[in-house]
């Protein structure tokens, strides 16, 4: 089977939550360790194989295009929701012309890690089945990670078929903001604003939705206290679980 070489970044987010850092810059172009989380990502994806990357804009978005222009890999192309906001699956619907009819990884820019003995974007790539599969998640500890502080979002079987988190019970994974899908995942949306999280539910029902576990420490950059404590990650490594 031959490896994904198609992402979707998505950068289109109002941001609000970490402001004030994002009153002048979108949450993309936010510096982590020195350099925008964005290009943490873009060059995770293509140390992964990723030749081509189709971003999502919104919020201050000739600010981000125009750091993306001075990029070479991996190629870059727009998706442009300057007109309206799409959450995630309307941004998906809107961006699947650009992305081509192979599966492909779908990244949060807001999502970085401290890698462990192997690349996690590699092994979600080696993992992905698509005869089984029609979204493969990467997950990692809900209890060891940083920016996250919930009840965890799924449990997962011994094959990596998972299931939600039942009311009131704490699950052992959260969603990275990392998978690899198949198109067909999308069969029967259109261009609107709707979650994700409405078709892994679709996924899910169909014994279709799976998960691999992250080896290392997950980083979500979603306030400016969660970017002070992935500055000091980076610099001193991974805080010890509590």
């Amino acid at each position: 089977m031959s490896r994904p070489t198609s992402a979707m970044v998505l950068a289109a987010g109002l941001s609000k939550r970490m402001r004030p850092l994002t009153e002048m810059v979108p949450k993309p172009m936010v510096r982590l360790h020195g350099r925008p989380l964005i290009d943490h990502v873009l060059d995770r994806t293509a140390a992964a194989g990723i030749t081509h990357a189709v971003v999502n804009v919104h919020y201050l978005a000739d600010i981000l295009e125009s750091h993306l222009a001075t990029r070479t890999t991996p190629r870059i192309t727009i998706s442009d929701e300057r007109d309206a906001l799409l959450d995630t699956g309307g941004g998906l619907v809107r961006a699947l012309p650009l992305l081509g009819a192979a599966p492909f990884i779908i990244h949060n820019s807001d999502s970085v890690w401290l890698e462990g003995p192997h690349a996690n974007l590699d092994t979600l790539i080696k993992t992905w089945d698509q005869e089984r599969m029609d979204a493969l998640l990467l997950l990692a500890a809900s209890a060891n990670s940083l920016g996250y502080d919930g009840a965890g979002d799924f449990t997962m079987a011994p094959d990596g078929r998972l299931a939600r988190r039942a009311q009131g019970a704490i699950a052992p994974f959260v969603f990275t903001g990392v998978s690899i899908v198949h198109p067909r995942l999308f069969d029967g949306t259109r261009e609107e604003f709707f979650s994700l999280n409405l078709l892994w539910d679709r996924a899910m029902a169909a014994g279709r939705l799976y998960g691999v576990r992250l080896d290392g420490f997950w980083m979500h950059i979603g306030t400016p206290a969660a970017l002070e404590a992935a500055e000091r990650a980076i610099v001193y490594g991974a805080p010890r679980p509590e």
